[in-house]
């Protein structure tokens, strides 16, 4: 910080004295932007109270209770009736990844979809995902043969197939899926056109078939007809969420209590 100099003469002993003054001013302002640490040893009593008036809210921080209430609340408040127990254990993660009670009306489950995509965790099955937001969102220690999981979105070859089939980059990246599809469970959580494109190749009754299909897709366009398409023609086992919600986050849910049944 600079000072400007006075206009009129002033004596030798005034500027050491301005001078002495603006230094301190300068050390004061310093400390105050440096804002230095207090020591880690230990705080004063002055310093807890501080921390105490600066933190007012009382609130729950042990994630286990955090889970089991969200889990108790969504049960009580949810109409879970048409589910059968396992598949009420991942109606409840998808409800709870939602926030929404009101999910519970539009989740869909094949009579078979729970059984099988379970045991095709447990033998192995691979886990092949449309985006990265739902490969990266599994629980790793959740899954019963450490299976492989995989997102094709990011290969190099994905732009000229999407320009070849005059599609979008995540249908054209299924392309990619061919040498792993055969007994995996699909999870598509993002793009509609990922599960069209899928659908459509499983209209090809040589096309090696997934154990399952998890088909949540969200938006405003071609979200809703997809999950439709899937749900009529079922050309395997699968769960979905009708309508316009979906999402990454529901598709993981879903994934992740397939894989245990620890909640």
């Amino acid at each position: 910080m600079k000072y400007p100099l006075p206009s009129t003469p002033v004596s030798e002993s005034f500027r050491a004295r301005r001078n002495r003054t603006a230094v301190l001013i300068n050390i004061i302002n310093l400390k105050n932007f440096f804002r230095f640490e207090p020591n880690r040893t230990g705080k004063s009593d002055q310093q807890k109270e501080r921390q105490v008036s600066l933190m007012p809210y009382d609130y729950i921080t042990n994630a286990d209770v955090i889970y089991r209430k969200s889990f108790a609340i969504i049960r009580a408040e949810a109409e879970l009736a048409n589910f059968s127990r396992r598949e009420e254990q991942i109606a409840v993660r998808m409800i709870h990844a939602a926030g929404d009670i009101a999910l519970e009306k539009s989740i869909r489950f094949s009579r078979t979809f729970a059984e099988i995509a379970t045991k095709a965790l447990v033998a192995g099955a691979p886990i092949l995902c449309d985006t990265k937001m739902v490969s990266e969102g599994i629980t790793r220690s959740r899954l019963p043969a450490a299976n492989d999981i995989i997102c094709t979105l990011s290969d190099s070859r994905v732009n000229d197939l999407s320009r070849s089939l005059n599609t979008t980059r995540s249908a054209a990246a299924l392309e990619l899926w061919q040498d792993h599809m055969a007994g995996a469970i699909v999870a598509i959580g993002n793009a509609p056109t990922a599960l069209f494109h899928l659908l459509n190749l499983l209209e090809d009754r040589r096309q090696p078939r997934p154990a399952a299909i998890i088909g949540c897709p969200v938006g405003f366009v071609g979200a809703s007809e997809s999950k439709d398409a899937l749900w009529q023609t079922q050309p395997t086992p699968c769960c979905t969420v009708l309508g316009r919600l979906g999402g990454s986050a529901i598709t993981v849910a879903a994934i992740n209590a397939v894989a245990s049944r620890d909640e």
